[in-house]
């Protein structure tokens, strides 16, 4: 009996909770379709910065690959193919070392001296000289095989152009005429051709 006086009270508090509980179970199941959404939306954030750092790594690598390649180039026109005033010493001092290295002691060089004219170093506006440097050396077979090897071998951008051998039929010693050739830069070469070019 004690429901029906307090009737009107009780209703609203089932009326309350019937709202509440209609509420609570509206409210997750939109929450719910949120959180998944939201899930969804950083799983797709995940996988785009993954792929970005992969990218972003990927374009570091191939950039100092570029670097590398650069930086080669510049030494290789700098020193490898650098102008005759610049290199002819160095060159000229290698040979000789050289030589010395392999028991040789030559006693006369020749040079000679040809501008180029190869289209391609014209298109590209670098010219370049070819010098010949050619001596004589006698010894063993070991030690001209000896001396080809280190020349092969050199820092120096050196060229063996051309071989002649030749003994004499009273001894075993060997006579080789070698002649070496290299290319310098000309030194008038436009800044432009130059491989470090900045764009």
């Amino acid at each position: 009996m004690m429901w029906r006086d307090h009737k009107i009270p009780l209703i609203v508090i089932a009326v309350l909770l019937l709202g509440n509980v209609f509420f609570f179970f509206t409210y997750r199941v939109q929450y719910q379709s949120r959180l998944t959404d939201l899930d969804t939306r950083l799983e797709d954030a995940q996988r785009r910065l993954q792929e970005a750092q992969r990218s972003r790594a990927a374009a570091e690598q191939l950039l100092a690959s570029y670097d590398k390649v650069r930086a080669d180039l510049q030494n290789l026109y700098d020193e490898r193919w650098s102008t005759q005033a610049r290199r002819f010493t160095l060159l000229f001092e290698e040979v000789k070392r050289l030589a010395t290295a392999s028991h040789f002691d030559p006693r006369s060089f020749g040079f000679s001296r040809t501008e180029s004219t190869q289209s391609s170093t014209k298109d590209t506006g670098i010219g370049s000289t070819a010098v010949s440097v050619a001596f004589t050396v006698q010894g063993s077979y070991e030690q001209m095989r000896r001396l080809i090897n280190l020349l092969e071998l050199s820092n120096q951008f050196i060229i063996i152009d051309g071989l002649g051998l030749a003994s004499a039929s009273d001894t075993k010693s060997l006579t080789m005429n070698i002649r070496l050739k290299t290319l310098f830069r000309d030194p008038a070469a436009p800044i432009a051709g130059r491989p470090n070019q900045q764009l």
